[in-house]
């Protein structure tokens, strides 16, 4: 007889209500969990991708919306999943924050490094060029290539004469304040803080030494940067300018007109000319050298280092002629009295005729 033990039992069944709260439990761990890495995922994982040593320039202008910065993106083809930054960036009210800019875009870049970057205006400086300008309105549209700021805007403000009167110009002698160069600014640069960056490299470049020599010559730094611009026209091979410089400062000196082509080019308003003829002479203008002693009122463009730096330091020399070499070279020919002159013109006349040049 097996005897009764009253503390044995069998094992008690958790009832179904129970393993129901259970499972439900866990079906909603296991939820949040997907949910919160997709969630990881979506704001912090792979959101640019570019090939390798790549970057992606993102352009937002003023008043851009989130849609078209989207469709910026998928026309550079850089993020593939636009759909997750447009949930993030909402979410994130970068509607309401979003600055203008130049962004530049690197590979592996998550949804929340974006849309920081854009709301907090963590632009990326962009590079401004301008060589071989000859007017204000090429400057003008050169510069609103590469910046925010359109050339209507930019050229409203270099015709600003209030601005130009308080940094030393005129309309004639602004083009002397442009230094032709690389500079690094902000895309969103105004073209009033363009002008005065252009103002504030012109101060630094015009140092006590260049000033000095301007002022040993005898001439302002307008009128150094003016016949620099004559020579910048009249040859693009750096070693003659000094040379011509010296034959424009030996006309000057003596009191001879310069009779500089470039100039009447730039009074007839017409840069592709290949020869001047007596028509051209005649033009009323100051710009024309031939008609008017001296200096013309201001640049006739936009004169590079190389030719500033080159009437600063002129050759000293005895020559007050130049001509362009027969041989169509780009070189010239200098002579120190007329006659040498005439021979070198004819020569160079003959070489123009035979190619058919009128």
């Amino acid at each position: 007889m097996i005897p009764f033990n009253r503390f044995s039992a069998r094992k008690t069944e958790k009832p179904a209500w129970h393993r129901y709260i259970l499972w439900s439990l866990m079906g909603a761990t296991v939820l949040a969990l997907i949910i919160g890495i997709k969630l990881y995922m979506v704001l912090f994982g792979t959101a640019i991708t570019l090939p390798a040593d790549t970057y992606g320039h993102l352009y937002v202008r003023t008043g851009e919306t989130l849609e078209s910065i989207a469709e910026d993106m998928r026309k550079m083809g850089v993020h593939p999943r636009l759909r997750e930054f447009k949930w993030v960036a909402h979410r994130k009210k970068l509607d309401q924050t979003l600055k203008p800019g130049h962004y530049v875009l690197t590979n592996g870049m998550s949804n929340f490094q974006l849309t920081r970057m854009l709301a907090l205006g963590r632009q990326t400086p962009v590079r401004v060029i301008f060589h071989n300008i000859r007017t204000i309105g090429q400057l003008a549209g050169r510069i609103a290539s590469q910046i925010e700021a359109d050339s209507a805007s930019l050229i409203k403000t270099f015709n600003d004469s209030v601005m130009l009167n308080k940094a030393g110009f005129n309309a004639s002698t602004l083009p002397a304040m442009f230094i032709p160069n690389t500079y690094e600014v902000y895309w969103t640069l105004t073209p009033k803080e363009f002008f005065n960056r252009m103002h504030d490299e012109f101060n630094v470049f015009w140092d006590e030494s260049r000033k000095k020599r301007c002022a040993e010559m005898g001439y302002s730094i307008t009128q150094i940067v003016t016949l620099a611009s004559i020579v910048e026209q009249e040859t693009n091979k750096n070693s003659e300018k000094s040379t011509i410089a010296g034959v424009y400062i030996n006309r000057l000196r003596k009191g001879m007109p310069l009779q500089a082509d470039p100039t009447v080019k730039y009074a007839v308003g017409d840069f592709s000319l290949r020869r001047i003829t007596g028509e051209h002479l005649t033009i009323d203008s100051p710009y024309n050298t031939y008609k008017y002693q001296g200096l013309p009122p201001g640049p006739i463009c936009f004169p590079s280092i190389a030719s500033v730096e080159a009437v600063l330091n002129y050759e000293d020399h005895g020559y007050y002629y130049f001509c362009a070499r027969d041989d169509l070279s780009g070189y010239h020919e200098f002579a120190r009295d007329y006659n040498t002159h005439m021979t070198n013109a004819r020569r160079y006349q003959r070489a123009l005729n035979a190619l058919g040049i009128k």
